[in-house]
């Protein structure tokens, strides 16, 4: 699909098309969808030379973000994201400042993810769901359980909006990761009589805490809802072994090693993938 796209984008001027920001952006969306680093900055120089005032185009200055971050040049992303708010005319936008976090998320920079939200509250843009779920998994990342749950608190207290799934599975995940189940515990039933069902990382992460707590009952709960979201996720069925195990409960390993067998399931060896040039 991407690729389809390119090729179009890239037949425009041999018809006398002009290529303008509209494409341009669509094609830097192609770029990240394929993590072609160097069809990026193509594009990103193209920008430059071809579109007056790119620097105040905050939509393609958010996708120029987006677009380093995902195909992992965090630091040039920071400096896209310098130029466009010290170029933009003090205009200031949420997605601009989201595109940031959401960079540093994806490069695991989830110290930094923390730093820029608090710099965002200070200039007084208002997060919205999406900042507030970047910085709630920062804060499961790094490890920081008050200040998660602090945030987590600020969305019903200081912007006055009500907390999505998302944000529930985010905090779960945070007091999970922490080794707070009971706290856990309080936040999902909350969530779940709220009609929310919670996410498949959600549950692993409280799957994974009960491995290590040698809960038994609340990590089968955890397991179920989890393959009720993914069914082929073999991490699940692999940490619930290892849950039966430290119990010694073979007969439930055998049972699950035949549900795998008999789904065809087996563990994916890791893998990672490079562009090359031309």
């Amino acid at each position: 699909m991407w690729s389809e796209g390119l090729k179009v984008a890239r037949n425009m001027p041999l018809l006398n098309l002009n290529q303008d920001h509209f494409t341009l952006s669509a094609m830097l969306r192609a770029s990240t969808g394929l993590s072609a680093v160097e069809l990026g900055r193509q594009v990103h120089g193209r920008l430059v030379r071809t579109v007056y005032n790119s620097e105040n185009d905050l939509f393609l200055q958010s996708s120029l973000i987006e677009m380093y971050g995902k195909c992992g040049l965090v630091e040039k992303a920071c400096r896209v994201f310098a130029l466009a708010e010290n170029g933009g005319e003090g205009t200031i936008d949420l997605v601009l400042w989201t595109s940031m976090l959401d960079a540093y998320r994806t490069n695991g920079c989830s110290g930094k993810v923390i730093e820029l939200y608090k710099e965002m509250l200070i200039k007084g843009i208002k997060p919205d769901e999406v900042a507030f779920v970047t910085v709630i998994a920062a804060c499961a990342r790094t490890g920081q359980v008050a200040l998660g749950i602090e945030f987590f608190e600020s969305i019903r207290n200081e912007y006055n909006v009500k907390p999505t799934q998302e944000h529930y599975s985010c905090l779960v995940d945070l007091l999970s990761r922490a080794g707070e189940l009971d706290r856990a515990w309080k936040f999902l039933d909350e969530m779940l009589q709220k009609g929310f069902g919670g996410t498949d990382s959600m549950w692993g992460a409280l799957l994974n805490a009960c491995l290590d707590s040698g809960n038994i009952e609340l990590g089968k709960l955890a397991a179920q809802r989890a393959l009720e979201w993914d069914p082929q996720n073999v991490g699940i069925y692999v940490l619930l072994s290892n849950l039966y195990a430290r119990f010694g409960m073979w007969d439930q390993i055998g049972l699950l090693r035949e549900l795998m067998k008999e789904k065809g399931l087996k563990k994916v060896t890791g893998c990672s993938w490079i562009e090359v040039t031309n």
